[in-house]
């Protein structure tokens, strides 16, 4: 399923926590959290909508990989004699330089949410709040996973609700968790009517639950893709709209 359609399902699964669970205020920034969620799943996929986002710093990285390259060969023309050692430096130089080159699209796009993923982890370290470094992890490891596999799974999904108990507790935003589970497992639930489906409990069992639904990136697929993501929303609107009593 396209990230719009995660998105948009994300955000219509917020809307329905914050206007239909008792005692929940309804809460705007709450539903924005359960559309990032949605999206969350598929950063093990380089190109996917919140990737491109959060891996925005992948020209930085490629920057810093021609500097260290310039640096290191700069070192061995001033400081070192001519011989193996500093052919060994200029090789070492010649080789960043061309990592720097090659890292295109996905893979700088990968190393860029590795670096995001770990100064969020030492940001969570330094401030001593365990959400913020389980957070970072999620985010520096995803990428390096194939798509649709463990966060595709329920076991990820309980790990982002888990983030979201822990961000509670610590910043005292009541429902945190809720939009945070709520929106991951929409889009598990959304995947699930593609032909490809998810595999729900993988590594336990290798198995694929499919609603086969969807084809996506079909023209038929997004046209139903729409009709579900219109569907659900007018069904929640109306379930809250039906609670507030109009």
């Amino acid at each position: 399923m396209r990230g719009s359609s995660h998105l948009a399902i994300g955000l219509i699964t917020g809307v329905a926590i914050a206007g239909l669970v008792p005692g929940l205020p309804f809460s705007v920034p709450g539903i924005a959290l359960a559309g990032f969620s949605s999206l969350a799943p598929d950063l093990d996929h380089p190109e996917s909508r919140l990737s491109k986002r959060l891996g925005f710093t992948q020209n930085y990285v490629r920057w810093a990989f021609a500097a260290g390259a310039l640096a290191i060969a700069a070192y061995a023309y001033l400081q070192l004699a001519p011989g193996a050692e500093q052919r060994l430096y200029y090789t070492v130089a010649l080789a960043f330089g061309l990592i720097g080159v090659g890292m295109q699209g996905g893979s700088a796009r990968r190393l860029a949410l590795l670096f995001t993923g770990l100064a969020t982890v030492v940001a969570g370290l330094y401030t001593e709040q365990l959400w913020l470094s389980l957070l970072g992890t999620f985010v520096a490891l995803a990428p390096f996973t194939s798509h649709r596999s463990w966060t595709h799974t329920i076991w990820a999904t309980a790990l982002w609700t888990y983030i979201g108990h822990l961000a509670n507790q610590h910043l005292g935003w009541h429902g945190v968790a809720l939009f945070a589970g709520g929106g991951y497992a929409s889009h598990l639930l959304a995947d699930t009517l593609t032909k490809a489906g998810v595999r729900w409990f993988l590594p336990v069992f290798d198995y694929s639950f499919k609603i086969p639904l969807i084809s996506t990136g079909s023209a038929s697929g997004n046209m139903l893709e729409v009709a579900i993501c219109t569907g659900y929303g007018l069904l929640v609107l109306g379930l809250v709209i039906g609670r507030m009593g109009f």
